[in-house]
């Protein structure tokens, strides 16, 4: 009888433990609302602050809660709350694009955006159960392992599922911090990577701090040794940011960019589109720049649509100004496929440009027989374009050999340099207006000068309603268009030649350095396990 009421009140013990797991795992309690806390902190090193020292000590906070976590659940617990607290800050434009201007219902648009913040919220979360759950030394975990897989982790989201690399906290270093000089060596991975090793050495140093003071080290001086490993790393930087990757290339060109400022909701309207027509064609009638750069689908309507004699028009002025207009406008074949395209006009032959790296849900819907409902809850125009071409060729527009990208596909350092080294110029042609007053647009900015910086090449951005700028080779801000105005952005650009380390070798060295620390920390790791089991 005795051993009947000990079994029933273990078993009620066992259930009273997992009760509380349970309760445990969703309560949030000082750690968990300490992480969230710290990814939504992170998001003021990127654009509009560019506080880029921020994510370094966030980071580095990040890594103290993973290292006191009492399992590595727990510490991918934490992971998950500080990404959801990162990106809900960093990408709730996702919020507007889908309810201010495609007509999603707010609710809807709500659990929308958080179900996939949630989802990007996985990966600082995998990053948090490998550094807890491997054994090894602290500054192993610290300086090796979490910088190399955070690393992979931020690689593997910027493809998988279409890819979304967005709020890279490499971009955080761009442009001014001396960790940015990697950019044209490792791209942006290798900005990352360098960003959380310097994470890494602040928290050891932090460590080793905190125990002289309880006692448990007698030398204070030992903190500063890990922080004397940021001072190479951060002048390696510095050293790279000296070197001139790429050099010029014939004379400098005038460009124009135009920001027609055309309202999202009047856009795809008959009543927007004579304004738009007028409105793009004086812009480019006042411009006397030999290249003339018109947004993403500046023109609403298909290409044969559009009215001859404008054509004819915009023709005679580049002519005219001995160059060419670059003009946004979808395309569409007899065979139904229509393209995001740039197509031009001028003293060149015609040429056209397909975006190849399209949007999901905004350009078309991924597994449409499942989520096909989709279209009918979206108010977007034209959702199913038809991708360009993979391997695409510069175009030869006013002595330059110019590559375009558009909009959302400048995200994608890798796809930027299959135009390389033969283009002597970049182009990107967005329509952020989709993200109105938000953060988006200056956050795109910021990952255009990433572009730039990595391939040594001035980056000409013309937007809707912003950010249009002028960037250099170096990834700085020559010139920018006030917002949500009407303007002409003018300035004298010049040609670049030549390929930076990253242009030849793209991301493959990144990754294959952090599989080499990844590696060399799993090595330690079983040498920990091997020597605590004898």
């Amino acid at each position: 009888m005795s051993r009947a009421r000990e079994e029933t009140a273990e078993a009620a013990r066992g259930a009273a433990s997992l009760s509380n797991e349970r309760r445990q795992r969703w309560t949030l309690d000082r750690p968990t609302v300490l992480a969230c806390a710290l990814g939504a902190a992170t998001v003021a090193g990127f654009a509009p602050l560019y506080l880029y020292p921020v994510p370094v000590f966030t980071l580095a906070a990040l890594l103290q809660l993973w290292t006191g976590a009492p399992d590595a659940r727990r510490a991918a617990r934490l992971g998950w709350w500080f990404g959801l607290g990162y990106f809900i800050t960093g990408v709730s434009w996702v919020y507007v694009s889908l309810h201010d201007f495609g007509a999603m219902p707010a609710p809807l648009a709500a659990f929308a955006t958080l179900l996939f913040c949630a989802y990007l919220a996985l990966f600082p979360a995998a990053v948090g159960y490998v550094h807890r759950a491997l054994r090894g030394p602290l500054w192993i975990k610290a300086l090796i392992l979490t910088p190399a897989a955070w690393t992979l982790a931020e690689w593997v989201r910027g493809w998988l599922m279409t890819g979304f690399s967005w709020l890279g906290v490499g971009y955080s270093q761009v442009p001014s911090s001396p960790l940015a000089g990697y950019a044209p060596v490792l791209g942006i991975y290798g900005v990352t990577l360098a960003t959380i090793a310097s994470a890494g050495a602040v928290f050891i140093a932090f460590v080793c701090a905190f125990k002289a003071v309880e006692g448990r080290s007698r030398r204070v001086s030992r903190a500063l040794g890990p922080l004397l490993l940021l001072v190479p790393l951060w002048l390696g930087g510095f050293g790279l940011m000296q070197v001139r990757w790429t050099e010029p290339v014939g004379e400098p060109v005038s460009v124009s960019l135009l920001q027609g400022n055309i309202p999202q909701n009047i856009k795809w309207t008959e009543e927007g589109l004579r304004t738009t027509l007028i409105t793009y064609r004086d812009l480019a009638f006042a411009s006397s720049a030999r290249l003339i750069v018109m947004p993403e689908t500046a023109l609403p309507l298909f290409l044969h649509d559009v009215p001859v004699e404008y054509l004819a028009e915009l023709t005679a002025h580049a002519r005219h100004n001995r160059g060419d207009v670059l003009i946004g406008v979808p395309e569409r074949e007899p065979s139904g496929d229509y393209y995001n395209s740039a197509v031009t006009v001028g003293t060149a032959p015609a040429q056209a440009y397909r975006k190849s790296h399209l949007v999901p849900f905004g350009e078309f819907i991924p597994l449409r027989p499942v989520l096909a409902w989709i279209v009918g809850v979206l108010a977007i125009p034209l959702q199913d374009f038809t991708p360009g071409t993979q391997t695409p060729q510069p175009l030869e527009l006013a002595g330059q050999r110019v590559a375009v990208n558009v909009c959302y596909e400048d995200a994608f350092g890798e796809e930027i340099i299959r135009q390389l080294p033969a283009a002597t110029l970049l182009v990107n042609m967005s329509n952020v207006a989709w993200f109105g007053h938000s953060i988006a647009p200056r956050q795109h900015l910021q990952i255009s000068q990433a572009r730039a910086l990595e391939t040594g090449r001035y980056m000409l951005r013309a937007t809707n309603t912003g950010m249009t700028a002028v960037v250099d080779e170096r990834g700085r801000l020559v010139a920018a268009a006030p917002q949500f105005t009407t303007y002409a952005l003018s300035a004298m650009v010049q040609g670049y030649t030549g390929a930076t380390p990253y242009v030849r070798w793209g991301n493959a060295v990144a990754i294959a350095i952090c599989c080499v620390l990844l590696a060399t920390a799993l090595v330690y790791s079983a040498r920990t396990r091997s020597a605590e089991s004898t």
